[in-house]
């Protein structure tokens, strides 16, 4: 982190110097080009003025050019006839010169009375800047002088761009390291105070730290559901095979009649299923717990998978005297239709093993707006309110002795709230001690 936040600072530092050199280079270029300009135009007017430059004063200034009145390193001074010939240059002999008739600024002076004009000498590395002014005769009097270009300005100042570059990159440095202290510190206090819901230093980042307690909190909570799978799991099988151990002893000590040979069998199947129903169970919340677990998604009639389902759980529910029915109207969700059916054989599986014997229970399939609802209904022993929101609990049970009896493994209810969640559905439940349950999937 400290070094990232130095490298951005240095980053931003350099743009930022660069930038206002260059920005202000190019501002104050404008400006001395435009301050060389009105000195040409006020020097011309000035040697106007000085009545030197009309036809009867041509001998003159040669005369006075010769002894060098004219002469001037920084101003170049050039008259020029109408016809572009050069009369007069204090800078070299006229003669050798040739026809200026064609110069930009001599063009634009004989059109409207003065013109400008730059050229750039690639050789000098330096702008010409030329100021030429027709006057009364015909003639034109043209100035000129020399200045420095942008770029040789800018190279100019390289050493000291360089120079303040290094001391601001040392002070970014140092700025970004007190910054991260100063960044870090309170962030090292929240990690220590993260069971504090009151304790936030910046209230910018209250919603990254409300974050991260609630995963915190799911983490404990994970860990310690992780924790009691593990110890319900254990106890879970040690229950059936306790019993299968203890009936295999029997059977290979010999200490049992031939009347009672039948029951031992009887019983070893039953703890074998159980286990087995068990493992199935846990294996298939541990495939639903990951979601990499390929569901095809796909349109299903939600009536007939129930139809399906109470078809086959109807010898179930006739061997426990239970009258079980199906109705309702055709209608379609997008799901995984191996996983709807399996939440449905456990809600019917779960109102027929906590019924009462000649009991009922009813599954009916409905569409209300806009969402497929498919409900089971039972007239069993009911739940006790304050045990409603655990019953989806793995291996929670409200009648242990009874589920055990009847072959449950606990793990049903758990499926169901994994398939529901899967696909993004609601599940209701309400109950009555002595009078039945309702749960009611909405999807």
């Amino acid at each position: 982190m400290k070094q990232k936040i130095n490298i951005r600072l240095s980053i931003i530092a350099l743009v930022a110097v660069v930038t206002t050199t260059i920005g202000i280079t190019i501002v104050y270029y404008n400006l001395f080009q435009t301050q060389v300009k009105g000195d040409l135009r006020q020097n011309a007017f000035l040697l106007v003025e000085s009545g030197a430059f009309d036809a009867t004063a041509y001998k003159k200034i040669e005369s006075e050019y010769k002894s060098y009145n004219y002469r001037t390193d920084s101003l170049r001074i050039t008259w020029i006839d109408s016809d572009g010939t050069v009369l007069f240059d204090n800078d070299t002999d006229a003669s050798h010169l040739s026809n200026h008739l064609q110069r930009p600024e001599i063009q634009q002076a004989l059109k409207d009375g003065e013109g400008y004009s730059q050229r750039h000498s690639d050789t000098m590395n330096m702008d010409t800047y030329y100021y030429a002014l027709l006057l009364n005769d015909g003639t034109i009097l043209r100035v000129s002088t020399m200045a420095r270009t942008i770029l040789s300005i800018l190279f100019t100042t390289v050493p000291v761009i360089i120079f303040i570059v290094v001391i601001i990159l040392l002070g970014c440095v140092v700025i970004g390291h007190l910054l991260t202290m100063q960044l870090m510190k309170p962030l090292e206090k929240m990690a220590e105070n993260l069971d504090n819901p009151n304790f936030v230093e910046y209230k910018e980042l209250e919603p990254f730290v409300n974050k991260i307690r609630s995963q915190h909190e799911d983490i404990l909570a994970a860990a310690k559901s992780r924790q009691d799978f593990t110890a319900n799991v254990s106890h879970e099988l040690k229950t059936p095979i306790t019993a299968i151990s203890g009936y295999a002893e029997i059977i290979e000590n010999r200490l049992y009649d031939q009347e009672s040979e039948v029951h031992i069998a009887k019983q070893i199947r039953h703890n074998a299923d159980r286990l087995l129903s068990i493992v199935n169970d846990i294996i298939k919340l541990s495939e639903l717990d990951h979601f990499e677990t390929a569901c095809t998604f796909e349109t299903v009639d939600l009536y007939t998978i129930a139809e399906e389902c109470v078809f086959d759980l109807k010898a179930l529910s006739e061997k426990k005297h239970i009258t079980l029915t199906c109705n309702g109207d055709t209608t379609f969700v997008n799901g995984d239709k191996a996983l709807i059916r399996e939440m449905i054989e456990n809600l019917v599986q779960n109102a027929i093993r906590y019924n009462n014997e000649y009991g009922e229970v009813n599954v009916s399939v409905s569409n209300k707006k806009g969402h497929s609802i498919i409900k089971v209904k039972d007239t069993g022993i009911g739940i006790p309110s304050d045990q409603l929101g655990r019953i989806f609990e793995r291996f929670y049970r409200v009648d242990k002795s009874r589920s055990r009896e009847t072959g449950g493994t606990g793990l049903g209810l758990a499926i169901v709230k994994h398939i529901v969640e899967i696909h993004s559905a609601k599940i209701d439940i309400s109950s009555t001690i002595g009078e039945g349950t309702e749960i009611l999937v909405s999807f």
